[in-house]
């Protein structure tokens, strides 16, 4: 066999890679919900997930890896090297004043590599032991919003509040199982844990403009930016038995609050613009850095089950927030506890005697909702809802597969969703694109002749 030229040294540099586009694609999505708590929350699953609605905590699959319950990852029986994108489409209609707004975004989803690393003592006693790394997006602010107004007996403002940061992963996760019997009588307990480091930043300013047609005013900007970053743990269980001509998985994943040490500039100055448009500070009323502070990132818990057979696999998820942990420098920042309810399904059309050439019989076939309170607390309560469609297309031929057991698997989804209802002032819909490619290889592994 054929050895393959890749080393852990060039996946940890295409991470590195990953990292910065990351940082570079932050400031392309456009939000104003991103204003408050942490940003705008990425999906937290894989795009095999996000296909069924989001569904994760009972969910294995052999060709891609289940970050959102870290015990899934005991049961990765080759390397897998996971990588996705996503691109969407954001469309705001705000009733006072009424105005539609959209925006277009490509965005980095996740990158990751898992792999086998148990025994072959451990094998034989139906013990399995898989261990993955990688970097994912955990929120995301950007916001620029622009408000006119005229104050009574003075003049006219013009306000621009201005955001950007968000909140990254970089996380190490290992999961054991533990089987016992075989065929109907099958079951196994898994229990996983991913550690790593959170970090982020949150950049806000507000800047202020009286326009005036005989004085000309200096301008106003208050600004602050923020660092912080922390250790994090999560955790997970599956529990999995064989039942009739199938397997029923029931999980649970969660994390406890994570405090986060920060570091915050914050200045408050007047500004002029000069005829090439460029700003130049005209003088600095208040300006203090390094302020060091906390942030504390929420727990959660989730719990879930899916059902799997020859063809069809289903599930259900629940998942709480406690938001009301939250802080920012001892803030609650307009934040409220969110739950979410997830429903999803994944058909695999072919069986033993479907012939090689029916490619799309083996594509598996996903779709999911999902619907929950929205975490940012304004004037009214938000709903938080979705559809989802997806598909896994094989890129690897069949007879390939079967000689080498190599695959390589196109991941995508498609989500509808939005945030807001008919009372809400401010509606948020979103078209959301996902694709992901899991590529399920013999890495690593010393081959031996007999």
């Amino acid at each position: 066999m054929h050895s393959v030229k890749l080393t852990i040294a060039k996946i940890l540099s295409v991470l590195f890679v990953a990292c910065g586009l990351q940082f570079s694609a932050d400031a392309q999505e456009i939000s104003p919900y991103s204003r408050y708590g942490l940003g705008d929350m990425t999906p937290n699953r894989n795009v095999l997930s996000r296909g069924m609605g989001g569904i994760a905590a009972g969910v294995f699959d052999y060709q891609s890896i289940n970050f959102t319950n870290p015990a899934a990852i005991s049961g990765i029986s080759n390397t897998i090297f996971d990588v996705a994108a996503e691109a969407d489409v954001r469309n705001l209609k705000s009733s006072a004043p009424a105005k539609k707004f959209s925006s277009t975004n490509a965005l980095f989803s996740y990158m990751q590599l898992g792999m086998p690393i148990g025994s072959r003592k451990m094998a034989k006693k139906n013990i399995n032991w898989g261990l993955s790394f990688g970097l994912r997006p955990v929120s995301r602010i950007d916001y620029r919003i622009e408000k006119n107004e005229r104050l009574t007996g003075i003049d006219s403002l013009n306000t621009l509040y201005e955001g950007s940061g968000g909140l990254n992963q970089v996380f190490l996760g290992t999961g054991l199982k533990f089987g016992k019997g075989t065929g109907k009588k099958y079951r196994a307990f898994s229990v996983g844990i991913t550690a790593g480091y959170m970090f982020g930043s949150k950049d806000y300013s507000t800047k202020l403009t009286f326009i005036n047609d005989s004085t000309d005013y200096f301008r106003s900007n208050s600004a602050s930016k923020t660092n912080f970053g922390g250790v994090f743990f999560n955790a997970g269980l599956q529990y999995e038995a064989a039942i009739k001509s199938g397997t029923l998985r029931i999980g649970l994943f969660g994390n406890i609050k994570q405090n986060l040490k920060a570091t915050q500039d914050i200045v408050r100055e007047t500004f002029s613009i000069d005829a090439n448009g460029n700003t130049y500070r005209v003088d600095s009323i208040y300006q203090q850095a390094g302020v060091k502070g906390t942030v504390v990132f929420p727990a959660t818990i989730g719990t879930g089950f899916t059902y799997q057979d020859k063809h069809l696999l289903y599930g259900v998820d629940f998942e709480y927030t406690n938001w009301t942990g939250y802080s920012f420098y001892g803030k609650n920042e307009d934040v409220q506890n969110s739950w979410l309810i997830r429903a999803g399904a994944q058909y695999f059309p072919a069986n033993e005697q479907t012939a090689a050439k029916k490619y799309f019989s083996f594509v598996r076939y996903r779709a999911g909702a999902f619907y929950g309170p929205d975490y940012v607390k304004l004037n009214s309560s938000r709903s938080v809802y979705g559809v989802t469609l997806g598909t896994g297309m094989p890129l690897t031929s069949l007879r390939r597969i079967s000689y080498t057991g190599e695959r390589a698997t196109l991941n995508t989804a498609i989500e509808f969703g939005g945030r807001g209802d008919k009372n809400s002032s401010l509606k948020e819909t979103t078209l959301r694109f996902n694709v992901g490619i899991s590529m399920n290889a013999s890495w690593f592994m010393k081959h031996k002749y007999d």
